[in-house]
């Protein structure tokens, strides 16, 4: 029973949320966060007993493996090197900061546990980020380096998590150690995802069922990081590698159904995961809440957790300025290659720090008891303070990232929407040439095709991206097109209900009319 309420709550809870984002026209993220502080002030709220170890395995690999499979190879490749200091760099820096932030307002705890704490906070969530970016038309390069540092500092700080669960857990640490383990398990977590993505690529190309296909593709995120684990190598590595190299290959490997249905049950499969982390810090924080009371005054934790923050946040600006012109002060070459950085784009890009998913199921997956039997050392503080540094970036920087945005005055950057514009004009060319090769092969007059000519014409005129201008014919031609649809729909319905047609030919002909009004 305490399943089915937990699938019960989840359900729920992900409808509300998602309506409340929705609604209210912000990133979900957001909304989740509010969700759970709300539920972990709930009284006695169901407690639902997991393995915290588990909650990395089931999480993580199909977040992780998303994100890679849906970023750009070329994009990712040509900003390595900010992309690098930034998910690398800048996630050593920010575990040290961290650490030593909460060591000193809390002498007593650990060294070993302070870095647990700076590590779990130390990769930003670029979700929250791209979602407001995306709509106002932020310079590519931008998005590309946000996400592209979001996909690789999960990775990188999961590292560095581990390392210092290992340092708590054993009473020992060596940096040296520490940093040929670190070359170590990422080298070796990349080679297998790569390897592992190529066999997959090479089982789907014998499948040929969408249903099969997808539920192949559920399997990959899951498979690398567990092999990747038993072996002794980045598991989150892995995932991100074989997303990256299937990613890739996609295009030319994966048909449209398969591709439509994919693109469904992934997002749905993400977003429940979302909910699911946090829902359980939500239950979870009643008791971390109950166990800090004694110990620590609510003005206390407060105070702690208001100076991490603001740690976790500026330390991301006193890295990226200087990060980002010192390599054109270091090498003349760069001042050709690389776009010279804007001073309003880097406060943004610093700015774009929010913490999300990753630090959640990172902070509940921290072990309860020691090797010998002892609690882990402040384990309610790290995970209370792990949610105070997610609320306080996701809400604070989160809803403030818009206005701040438009009063800088970056954004405008038509760039992807004239792009698109060329390549339509590029495809709607070939087709014509095609059809152009086909008629003269059947020995067909030209104007046979007179009509489907005016069809390719008026689909790409009615493609144009939104915010650019349309003619008047465009426009009228694109709404009697919606008109067109919701009158074939409504008869579609009326024949059914009717009992005029059977559900396979309703249901059949309402994906295509589907289809075409998502192309409008």
């Amino acid at each position: 029973m305490l399943l089915l309420e937990l699938v019960l709550l989840l359900l729920l809870a992900s409808v509300a949320l998602g309506w409340v984002a929705r609604h209210f026209k912000f990133p979900y993220p957001i909304a989740l966060v509010a969700g759970g502080a709300l539920l972990g002030l709930m009284p006695r709220l169901p407690q639902f007993p997991f393995d915290p170890q588990l909650i990395l395995v089931v999480v993580l690999p199909p977040i992780l493996y998303q994100a890679a499979l849906l970023t750009s190879w070329n994009d990712f490749k040509a900003n390595i090197r900010p992309i690098g200091l930034l998910a690398i760099g800048l996630v050593i820096v920010t575990t040290v900061a961290v650490g030593a932030a909460l060591k000193l307002m809390v002498p007593d705890v650990p060294w070993a546990a302070a870095f647990v704490l700076g590590a779990i906070v130390s990769p930003p969530d670029a979700v929250a980020a791209t979602a407001i970016l995306a709509r106002l038309n932020i310079p590519r390069r931008m998005v590309t380096i946000l996400e592209g540092e979001s996909l690789v500092n999960d990775a990188s700080g999961l590292v560095l998590y581990k390392f210092a669960i290992a340092a708590v857990l054993t009473g020992t640490f060596s940096l040296a150690d520490a940093g040929t383990q670190f070359v170590v398990v990422s080298a070796g977590g990349i080679a297998l995802g790569i390897v592992l993505a190529f066999v997959y690529i090479s089982i789907h190309r014998h499948l040929g069922d969408p249903f099969i296909e997808v539920l192949t593709t559920l399997t990959i995120p899951y498979a690398a990081y567990i092999v990747a684990e038993s072996v002794h190598v980045s598991g989150v590595l892995a995932v991100v590698a074989a997303g990256l190299v299937r990613g890739r290959y996609s295009p030319e490997l994966v048909s449209a159904e398969m591709r439509i249905i994919a693109r469904s049950v992934w997002n749905l499969l993400v977003f429940l995961l979302n909910s699911l982390i946090f829902m359980l810090i939500g239950m979870q924080m009643s008791d971390v809440v109950a166990g800090l009371v004694g110990r620590y005054s609510a003005a206390e934790l407060a105070r702690i957790g208001l100076f991490v923050s603001t740690v976790a946040i500026g330390v991301r600006f006193v890295w990226v300025y200087p990060v980002a012109f010192l390599p054109r002060w270091l090498s003349g070459n760069l001042r050709e290659q690389e776009p010279k950085p804007r001073k309003r784009e880097l406060f943004i890009i610093s700015w774009c720090g929010m913490r999300g998913i990753v630090s959640l199921a990172a902070a509940l997956a921290l072990p309860l008891t020691l090797p010998g039997g002892e609690a882990f050392p402040h384990r309610d503080l790290i995970i209370f303070l792990t949610f105070f540094v997610i609320a306080a970036t996701l809400v604070g920087q989160g809803l403030t990232l818009t206005s701040l945005i438009r009063k800088l005055e970056v954004g405008s950057d038509w760039s992807l929407h004239d792009e698109q514009q060329r390549v339509r004009a590029a495809m709607s060319s070939a087709a014509l040439a095609a059809i152009d090769r086909m008629l003269a092969a059947e020995g067909a007059p030209v104007e046979w095709a007179d009509q489907l000519r005016a069809e390719i014409a008026d689909r790409i005129a009615l493609a144009a991206p939104d915010g650019l201008e349309l003619t008047p014919r465009t426009e009228l031609v694109k709404r009697l097109r919606h008109a067109a649809i919701k009158a074939e729909r409504r008869e579609l319905i009326r024949l059914w209900r009717d009992n005029e047609i059977g559900d396979e030919v309703m249901h059949h002909l309402e994906e295509i009319l589907d289809y075409q009004e998502a192309h409008l």
